[in-house]
């Protein structure tokens, strides 16, 4: 079948009277495996089932397009937070957004999801709705809310929905279709894995096992007690996130009980294959074309991904907490054939943009205990050490690049998702690094060191520094043997929790030693579900409650994020400030370290000329 309908016209002409499910999203529709809308519906679609397509709704016309589905409407933001869609870290609002047609702001609502749902309640009150997705998966408990400055309830709670899925939804979605179709009531459906319902406290009966974190009442309490109370209950949920050994979690919100079901197992390689195999249109929906098209689909249309989940788990990052931390890849002859389908496209020039996913360079569990025991619920994989249990291997992944290079039609495969650098320089087989510096470098290799202070990155869940010096050495010692000119282009963060206004120094000394001059910065933006954004709101680590510096002002935020780009003009001034508030004045000045010119009218005192000669002088012997 060709695109899924979005209009009723579209339905009728399919000989449908109306569809069993009705997804509606806060994007445009895009049939891509990279649209978690496009593969819920496809999976749906070879389940037998009718699905229709509502996209970004406006009006009450635009939700009464279709009618009522026959077993239930499924909603979602968007494949990210609508929040995170329409503000910056700033809090500014954006003035694009990627996947609305033209690249247009402002074509879903706020919080999505539960506007989504409300309305459709108010409008089909007998209709089931269940919510998932990125917005649903990472609210699903009592969350701290950036734009509001407060912790908000559940969103199962806040939309009215009957049930939430979350993670990756392919087996919840068949299991509930299927039941739902047996003629099963939705609020019947409370043992589905992956899942979270809502129970009125009198109904509920204890779970033999069931973790339960504070109340969102406790939790929300804006004082130490009930900081410690929402840091506390941020373990619980991160710790039980893990299909093999993770328990039921409940929250009470009031009357009513928020209960978690334990994850669903991850996919497969034969559940991922077939998922990925199904036939996608690979492109947004040609009515979408005189509006300037779709411009989310450009950065994916020639990319494959091959696996999913990543055991990294830096602790800014959603991806552990709604994909999970175990590894599910496709198989090679999945991956090649989703190759012979991009060189076979019409406007293919030979180039496939990324063979990767949330981590490109992970084939494998992290290690041989991970898919029979789970993984260890205190501990990271790989950061702030590498665990001796993690086997690591690049074997499988640089058999798959040498067959996707050997296709006809392919002049290069590039890999552009996050390489994990610290798994890359402790694999002893150094095959793997060597090729990706020889054939899957488009001139530049993002990666993500994120900082230089190795306490700052402690708390960020990443390697020290060291690592990352080493594997920049030897990435620029393979360049130069390959006879290239290629770069790293390091990722970097500023106003993390932990990191001090000494640690921002510290980092831009670090960029100028290194050459570096970053271009973007990304400010520390807290969003629902991560522990990073437990700490922002709390001042607490998580997992040893002690107290983490948060710096948490407009002000102090604004002159760390100018520290990494001091080199630009209008950063000047926060630049200068920053120092002279620190006592760094051996870094203004025009030595090698130095970071900004002298002002004179700013400088605390006047020197004698010969001093200020011997300051700004060059020392012998410094990089």
């Amino acid at each position: 079948m060709p695109f899924l309908p979005i209009t009723a016209e579209e339905m009728r002409g399919l000989g449908w009277e109306r569809p069993d499910f009705v997804i509606v999203t806060g994007d445009a529709y895009v049939d891509h495996p990279s649209f978690g809308t496009a593969i819920i519906s496809r999976v749906l679609e070879d389940a037998g089932f009718k699905v229709c397509i509502l996209s970004q709704p406006q009006s009450d016309a635009d939700y009464l397009r279709f009618g009522a589905p026959r077993l239930a409407f499924l909603i979602n933001s968007g494949n990210i937070d609508s929040m995170v869609a329409h503000y910056t870290a700033a809090k500014r609002r954006r003035s694009e957004d990627a996947y609305t047609p033209g690249g247009r702001a402002g074509a879903r609502p706020d919080r999505a999801v539960t506007v989504y749902t409300k309305k459709l309640k108010k409008l089909f009150p007998d209709v089931p709705a269940a919510i998932g997705g990125l917005e649903a998966s990472l609210r699903r408990f009592a969350h701290y809310d950036y734009w509001d400055d407060r912790v908000r309830p559940s969103v199962l709670i806040e939309s009215e929905a009957d049930l939430l899925m979350y993670g990756m939804g392919e087996k919840h979605i068949v299991e509930l279709a299927r039941r739902l179709d047996a003629g099963e009531k939705i609020t019947a459906l409370t043992d589905i894995r992956g899942t979270c319902y809502a129970v009125g406290s009198a109904d509920y009966r204890p779970i033999p096992g069931a973790k339960e974190c504070a109340s969102f009442e406790l939790v929300s309490a804006p004082d130490e007690k009930g900081k410690r109370l929402y840091a506390e209950a941020c373990r619980i949920q991160q710790e039980e996130h893990d299909a093999v050994r993770g328990r039921t979690v409940i929250q009470r919100h009031g009357s009513k009980i928020v209960v978690q079901n334990p994850p669903m197992p991850p996919l497969t390689t034969e559940e991922m294959d077939a998922v990925y195999a199904l036939p996608y249109m690979r492109n947004y929906h040609p009515s979408y074309e005189a509006s300037g098209g779709v411009p989310g689909i450009e950065e994916v249309k020639f990319s494959i991904v091959h696996n999913r989940g990543c055991f990294g788990a830096c602790n800014f990052c959603s991806i552990a907490y709604h994909q999970g931390r175990s590894i599910s890849v496709r198989s090679h002859e999945s991956v090649i054939d989703e190759a012979k389908k991009l060189t076979g496209m019409p406007d293919f020039k030979g180039y496939i943009h990324d063979v990767g996913g949330p981590t490109a360079n992970f084939r494998r569990a992290s290690c041989d205990g991970q898919e029979k025991k789970g993984l260890c619920p205190d501990r990271k994989c790989l950061a702030p050490e590498m665990c001796p249990a993690v086997k690591v291997t690049h074997t499988d992944y640089l058999k798959l690049l040498r067959q996707l290079r050997a296709l006809p039609k392919v002049k290069k495969v590039f890999i552009r998702s996050g390489i994990r650098f610290d798994y890359l320089t402790a694999d002893k087989d150094g095959e793997f690094f060597k090729e990706l510096v020889r054939y899957h470098v488009s001139g530049q290799l993002k990666v993500a060191p994120e900082h230089c202070s190795n306490r700052v990155l402690r708390y960020m869940g990443k390697p020290p520094v060291e690592v990352y010096n080493k594997f920049e050495k030897r990435f620029y010692e393979l360049t130069e043997s390959a006879g290239k000119k290629q770069y790293l282009v390091p990722y970097l963060m500023s106003s993390h929790p932990g990191s001090t206004m000494k640690d921002a120094i510290e980092l831009a000394v670090f960029l100028k030693r290194h050459g570096l001059r970053p271009e973007q910065v990304q400010d520390f933006y807290p969003t629902p579900g991560t522990v990073s954004t437990c700490m922002f709101y709390t001042h607490l680590d998580p997992y040893t409650l002690k107290p983490v510096y948060v710096p948490d002002t407009p002000e102090e935020k604004a002159r760390q994020r100018a520290l990494l780009q001091y080199f630009k003009p209008e950063n000047r001034a926060a630049v200068l400030s920053a120092l002279k508030k620190e006592g760094r004045y051996d870094l203004i000045g025009t030595g090698p370290d130095c970071l900004v010119p002298p002002d004179k009218k700013g400088m605390p005192q006047r020197k004698p000329k010969k001093t200020i000669r011997n300051i700004h002088k060059p020392k012998k012997n410094r990089s």
